[in-house]
Formats: structure tokens, C-alpha cells, sequence
């Protein structure tokens, strides 16, 4: 006897090409933590999926924050005195410190310099700067091109508005069975960036987009398309009566780069989000970090803060600041790859399948073990290579079905991966060895 999965089976080479042209798309935009690139980011996802868009406007106390002016930027350059472009933003949106305050001025390189930003160990990258909370300007360039500037006068511009505005946000809710909730969070603030966090905002809509196609769902999903940091703040101070509905959650950040996969456990350290992906990671067969929960990183610090303390943490692939191209030029087009983009995927469709199956049940024959032959439960499913496992995973879900156990703790507990163990649920409940355990 076998189960029939009615999910649709995932396509990774279509499904990591149609992340990757998305992330395309999306990559020429100068976004920031406010202003119109990250409305027509958020605007162009909802082409993909119905995401709902928030305006929370300037001023707005949230806890010990407060919601920034907007920023919205045109153009951006510094001339030479013969009149030559050296820095230009349409060249780059990387070139013009993210938040800068609008300028138009002249001044000498000597004064100039104080404003310029370079990498001089990797002279042909253009770092990322920003000036999110402090006003000021600044340009970022390669340290090439610093070292080719010339004495003199240079004409300053940078064409921009700081101004009472608002901050947007992007929210899809997917109703399930149930009320409990499981969060997606990705920062969708980055201008060129790449694995910073285009991959995450990628990932996160073409999660969306598969949960969607598999609804109805044990859980109800929550997937936030939000500012780093102010965003995250920001939603839970709006949200804060109902996030006690989050039961688990993670952070969708740094996926599409060759790196092994790493995850960050939420502040509890142990919460089944943090059992199911080390699961997960644990039956990939292939190279993976576990690292605890520290209180630096991206929006799963709000989530873990000591007043809401959620089950949040982050999967990525090499971690923020753990790879050279971090906050440069270099993480571009060239450095996520739709492999990579894809097997990330199924990971977190992985994770959330555990998290869907991971029920608890009791066996309805509890006085030593049932005899299993004669429902025709040994030798049952006949040609598998995993008839063997399967038979044992019977006498271990039996044995351990006690009302209080979860399948995850079973498959923990006898080595099996979680798949086979809820597999085997479905057979023995189908013969009514076992009945479930309602929430």
C-alpha cells in the first residue's frame, strides 16, 4: 500500500530560470528603505502574486522608532572641470550613497574625498553605502577610478527629494485550515543587489506562488515584502495584537549564491522551525551550517525580540557579510545562479512540508505491538528498494504514537527522514492503527 503525493512535482530548471529572470527584472531598480523604486518593486510583484500594499506615513511612532522621511532620487553625478561625468548614478545606483540628501554644489577633490567611499582591496567594485538615519551625502566608486581623479574643481549634484512622504510594504496573506500562521519575510529595500536580497524577494514570491497552487493548507501563510529592518519594526508595532498567531516563521535572505546551506536559529534555539529545517538539512546529502541565534543579522532580530520572541529564524545560503561580494557591484547577475535559486526552493518547501505533516497521533492499539501480517501491512508494498524501511518505520511510529510525540520527533528519534515516517502514518492510520491528535 502506498500514499499518492498530490502535490505537483517542483521543475528546478524552470523554476530556478523564471526566479532568476525575475530577479532580472528587478535588478536596474533603485530601491530604498521608502520612496517610488520600492513601490514599483512591490508593484511588480503583484503580477505574480496578489500582494496587498501598505502606506505607513512619515513620523509614525513605532516602539522606539520612527517611520523616516521619504527618499526619492533622479539623477546624481560629479563632473570633472572639463565638464566629464567621473561618477554617474545613471551608470549605477550603487554610485550615490543610498539616502542621500539632495546637493548642488561645487568644491575641490581635497573636500570631495570626504565624501567618496571605495574598496581598495577589490578596486574595480563599487561598494554600498547608505545614510538611512543621519542626513548626509556621499558617492561610491571604484577605487580605480578615485585614483585617476585629477586636482580641481568638481561640480556636485545629487538630484534628489527628502521629504514627508511614506513607507511601503508589501503583505499576502494565504488563509488556511487554520488560523495559526506561518511567516515568509524577506527585506525588499536593496537597490542592485542581487543575493542581497533579490534572490530572497525571488524566492519568497515563487514560494508564494507554489502554496497558492497547493491551497487548501493546514496553515494559514503570511508573506512580508518589507524595508529591512524599519519594516519588520513596523509591522509588528501595526500588528502587535495578533502576532501571537505566528507559530513558526523565517527570514528569506541570501539564496542564490553557491554556498552551502545555513541556518540561523530563532532566540529559542529549539522550536520546530528550528527542528524541521536542521531535519531537513541534516537528510540533504549535502554540506550544511547549524548556527545559533545571535542577536545581529537581518529582520529575525525584531521577530526574536525579547517582547515578541517568536519561532523565526533564517535560511540562507552563505550568510550577510560571509561572502566578498557583500554590499558590492560584485553581487550581481553573475553571482546568483537559477541552480542554486531552485535547490534553495526546495528546501523551504521542504521545511514547510514537515511543518504542514508534523502532527501527533495515537495508537489505537497500545497493548503490545498489533499484528501487522495479517492487514497485509508486511510485504505490503512489494517492489520499493525502501520496503525494509518502511516496515521498521511502522514499529517506530507505533511505538511512539502517545498523544504527546510528533512525527518529527519520531523520525528524529529513529533516524528516518521525515518523509518515510509520515508516510508510514498515512498507511497505518488508513488502517485505523492510529487516530490523530487534534490541535
Amino acid at each position: 500500500m502506498t500514499v499518492e503525493n498530490p502535490q505537483p512535482k517542483l521543475e528546478p530548471d524552470r523554476v530556478g530560470q523564471e526566479i532568476y529572470q525575475l530577479i532580472s527584472e528587478l535588478y536596474p531598480i533603485c530601491r530604498s528603505i521608502t520612496g517610488d523604486g520600492l513601490r514599483v518593486t512591490l508593484r511588480h510583484l503583484q503580477r505574480d502574486i496578489p500582494l496587498e500594499l501598505h502606506e505607513v506615513p512619515s513620523g509614525t511612532q513605532v516602539f522606539d522608532w520612527i517611520v523616516p522621511k521619504e527618499w526619492n532620487i533622479r539623477d546624481a553625478y560629479v563632473k570633472s572641470a572639463s565638464g566629464k561625468k567621473v561618477i554617474d548614478f545613471q551608470h549605477s545606483n550603487l554610485h550615490v550613497v543610498n539616502y542621500s540628501s539632495p546637493i548642488q554644489t561645487r568644491m575641490p577633490l581635497e573636500a570631495l574625498k570626504e565624501h567618496l567611499h571605495t574598496i581598495p582591496e577589490h578596486p574595480d567594485w563599487i561598494p554600498y553605502k547608505t545614510s538611512y538615519y543621519k542626513e548626509n551625502w556621499g558617492f561610491c566608486l571604484p577605487q580605480r577610478t578615485l585614483q585617476d581623479l585629477e586636482e580641481g574643481e568638481y561640480e556636485v549634484v545629487v538630484d534628489a527629494s527628502l521629504e514627508p512622504g511614506s513607507l511601503t510594504y508589501g503583505e499576502l496573506y494565504l488563509k488556511g485550515q487554520s488560523e495559526d500562521e506561518i511567516l515568509i519575510s524577506c527585506h525588499s529595500c536593496h537597490p542592485s543587489l542581487c543575493n542581497d536580497n533579490l534572490s530572497g524577494v525571488g524566492l519568497a514570491t515563487y514560494l508564494a506562488k507554489t502554496l497558492m497552487d497547493r491551497l487548501p493548507l493546514r496553515y494559514s501563510y503570511r508573506f512580508l515584502f518589507i524595508p529591512g529592518t524599519i519594516g519588520s519594526i513596523t509591522w509588528l508595532a501595526l500588528n502587535q495584537d495578533h502576532v501571537d498567531r505566528i507559530k513558526h516563521g523565517l527570514v528569506v535572505a541570501c539564496v542564490g549564491d553557491p554556498g552551502m546551506l545555513t541556518y540561523k536559529k530563532s532566540r529559542r534555539g529549539t522550536a520546530e522551525i528550528d527542528q524541521a529545517v536542521t531535519h531537513i538539512l541534516r537528510h540533504s546529502g549535502q554540506e550544511y551550517e547549524i548556527q545559533d541565534f545571535t542577536p545581529y543579522g537581518y529582520d529575525e532580530r525584531q521577530y526574536c525580540s525579547p517582547g515578541f520572541n517568536l519561532a523565526v529564524g533564517c535560511l540562507s545560503r552563505t550568510p550577510h557579510g560571509c561572502f566578498q561580494e557583500y554590499h558590492t557591484s560584485a553581487d550581481n547577475l553573475d553571482f546568483v545562479q537559477p541552480a542554486y535559486l531552485a535547490d534553495s526552493l526546495s528546501k523551504y518547501l521542504a521545511v514547510l512540508d514537515v511543518l504542514e505533516n508534523n502532527k501527533k497521533y495515537i495508537n489505537t492499539i497500545p497493548m503490545c505491538e498489533p499484528q501487522l501480517g495479517k492487514r497485509g501491512l508486511y510485504g505490503a508494498m512489494g517492489g520499493r528498494k525502501d520496503t525494509s524501511d518502511l516496515e521498521m518505520a511502522m514499529l517506530w511510529v507505533l511505538n511512539l504514537s502517545d498523544g504527546e510525540t510528533s512525527l518529527l520527533d519520531i523520525a528524529e528519534k529513529s533516524g528516518y527522514e521525515f518523509n518515510i515516517i509520515n508516510e508510514t502514518a498515512s498507511i497505518l492510520l488508513g488502517n485505523q492503527l492510529l487516530v490523530e491528535i487534534k490541535d
